[in-house]
């Protein structure tokens, strides 16, 4: 099952959805903002990161310029908690299935959540596209 962590007023969260059913992928959305990400879950999310915190922060937020403290100095541990009260500081869209992340909208990354087997003949139609042209 794929998780859709997003806020209201995302563009790039109703582009990921709009792909998301396009797809006939089901999914569960979670708006962080009317229920902020718990610590667990924050800890799941950055368990699939490559980055850790640095990939789902949102460093251009308006909730990120606004605060008091370096995240730099903070503990893990602190700093969850600050995201967990501050939910604004999340990148979003952002999407998860038992191992796989994306962070952001990307029309062409977001594709790593479609079935192997949808996948498999994708890249046979290409490889056929290109076998004609090559022709």
């Amino acid at each position: 099952m794929i998780n859709l962590y997003v806020t209201p007023s995302c563009t790039s969260c109703r582009k990921a959805k709009a792909w998301l059913d396009e797809q006939h992928l089901p999914y569960i959305e979670k708006n962080i903002i009317a229920t902020p990400l718990s610590i667990d879950e924050l800890k799941s999310i950055l368990r699939l990161t490559e980055e850790g915190t640095e990939e789902i922060i949102s460093y251009r937020s308006h909730a990120y310029q606004n605060l008091t403290v370096d995240i730099e100095e903070l503990s893990l541990e602190h700093l969850l908690d600050l995201i967990h009260k501050n939910p604004e500081l999340i990148r979003r869209p952002i999407l998860t299935d038992e191992r796989r992340i994306q962070v952001g909208y990307n029309s062409d990354e977001i594709r790593c959540f479609l079935p192997r087997d949808v996948r498999k003949l994708e890249f046979q139609r290409i490889q056929q596209e290109l076998s004609l042209e090559a022709n």
